[in-house]
């Protein structure tokens, strides 16, 4: 009697994403959470070798597949030992499990090997699309790549309404696109977490009022707009602080910024802080800010870190570019203004 081909599991995936804990930012932490509460080791990720990878997967439920994803300059394009690392392990991985969906992280490099994957195994794909990386290529070849594997996908998630729109102008049939809000982990975030250390740590006095941002260093997000409104908001008679969680480009710029203006003593860039300590930060705080706005095509596509301080029950000022509507109820959770200027800023701030 001839035997019947194993039929592939619902909950078996095969996941593809360079952004996965313990790799700083949003993104990394949705994935991790997601495949964690999704299943157990049916669930392979193949992700970029970091530090403190070992220790974050030695007790992970999904069965983890490290590999060294650096780009080398001298290749073009300097991403192509990327594409081929992905594909060769993502290959053999499908050819020796039965998977339900091969996910990808993004359109490129992952949606572009999913999609390779999936059609060589037979499998539907489905892409994430979070919203910067839409807007943010330009037209050239990357942007022409990345239209190519959306198109393709059986699905795409897009992380807010804004992000589903700009697939829908990319030409993706609005049927295959899928709206999921990233959410966050109430357990961790929440209000009501212990935090007096924290600002004693900083030297804030009992009345000064403390300003807080996370991610990473970079213009869009707005870290300038918020130091050049804090002259403004100390001459109202406010005593307020700034501080700054994550690291990135604009460290040094941000430092200059804040000493030129003279708050130099006021804004605390906390570079990265341990996991733990995060949801205390948000609890530290009277105020979450993250000012962002549009520079050269790169915007915020969601916010998580809105929902992250919403969920501390904090309230936020946003830019109004991008996704930032997902995440922030204007007037309700949180103001939403045009963060191109200082002015509407300091004033929400205030």
């Amino acid at each position: 009697m001839p035997v019947k081909p194993e039929s592939p599991m619902p909950n078996r995936y095969l996941v593809l994403t360079e952004l996965f804990l313990p790799t700083k930012g949003g993104t990394a932490v949705w994935f991790d959470e997601v495949y964690r509460r999704l299943g157990g080791k049916d669930i392979h990720i193949i992700t970029a070798d970091v530090p403190g990878a070992a220790a974050h997967d030695r007790d992970h439920p999904n069965a983890i597949h490290r590999l060294s994803l650096a780009r080398v300059p001298w290749l073009k394009p300097e991403s192509l030992l990327m594409y081929l690392r992905f594909l060769g392990r993502a290959l053999r991985l499908a050819l020796s499990n039965r998977f339900a969906v091969i996910h990808a992280g993004r359109a490129l490099p992952e949606g572009l090997v999913a999609w390779l994957v999936a059609r060589l195994t037979g499998r539907p794909v489905v892409i994430y699309a979070h919203g910067e990386e839409l807007t943010g290529w330009g037209q050239g070849n990357k942007y022409r790549a990345m239209r190519f594997a959306l198109r393709h996908a059986d699905r795409v998630i897009a992380n807010s309404e804004f992000t589903q729109q700009t697939l829908v102008g990319m030409g993706v049939e609005a049927g295959r696109i899928e709206l999921i809000h990233p959410g966050v982990d109430t357990s961790r975030f929440k209000p009501g977490l212990p935090f007096a250390d924290l600002r004693s740590g900083l030297g804030l006095g009992d009345d000064a009022l403390l300003l807080l941002s996370v991610g990473r260093l970079s213009r869009r997000k707005g870290f300038d707009t918020v130091i050049r409104s804090l002259p403004a908001l100390l001459d109202g008679g406010l005593d307020v602080h700034y501080a700054i969680i994550g690291i990135g480009e604009d460290d040094a710029y941000l430092r200059g910024l804040a000493d030129e203006l003279g708050v130099v003593e006021r804004v605390h860039r906390l570079g990265h802080v341990p996991m733990d300590d995060l949801p205390r930060w948000y609890n530290a705080c009277d105020l979450f800010v993250l000012a962002n706005r549009q520079v050269g095509g790169d915007t915020e596509g969601f916010g998580m870190v809105f929902v992250e301080a919403g969920a501390c029950g904090k309230a936020v000022v946003a830019g109004t570019a991008g996704g930032t509507g997902s995440a922030v109820i204007d007037g309700v959770t949180g103001l939403r203004v045009d963060a191109a200027a200082v002015a509407p800023v300091a004033a929400a701030l205030r």
